[in-house]
């Protein structure tokens, strides 16, 4: 089996509005690129570690449990972070992870964005978003 990973780019969404309307430079915009970040298609969401959701100032939104290789737990899930990642962007909550592990790119954002994991080449694919080869069901 492969390890894909990818090159991301999250930054806290409620930032990008107040910076969009005037309230705050755009240097106050909260973001940060993380290299190597696992695409887990066992996840199911966004999972980064709580030093940056901490750094980018996300709001909690309550628990969650989830089911891990260990058993279930609780997790707290935060709102609004906005990832860039293959040149398409999408809007998410996410997951926090102990301070330190390894972020994980989880199957919603991976189905919602148009990217698929090519295990064999150890990348990711971007699937077409026009004509009739889209992924974009409706």
């Amino acid at each position: 089996m492969g390890r894909v990973t990818a090159t991301i780019t999250v930054t806290n969404h409620i930032d990008e509005i107040l910076g969009e309307r005037g309230f705050i430079p755009p240097e106050q915009i909260r973001s940060i690129t993380i290299d190597n970040v696992l695409v887990d298609t066992g996840a199911t969401r966004l999972c980064l570690p709580a030093d940056i959701i901490s750094q980018l100032g996300l709001t909690l939104v309550g628990e969650i449990q989830g089911n891990t290789a260990i058993g279930a737990r609780q997790f707290r899930l935060f709102k609004d972070v906005s990832i860039a990642v293959a040149g398409r962007e999408g809007r998410y909550d996410c997951v926090e992870l102990p301070a330190g592990e390894e972020p994980l790119l989880g199957l919603i954002p991976l189905e919602d964005l148009g990217l698929e994991p090519d295990l064999r080449n150890q990348r990711l694919n971007i699937l077409s978003a026009e004509g009739n080869q889209s992924y974009i069901r409706v």
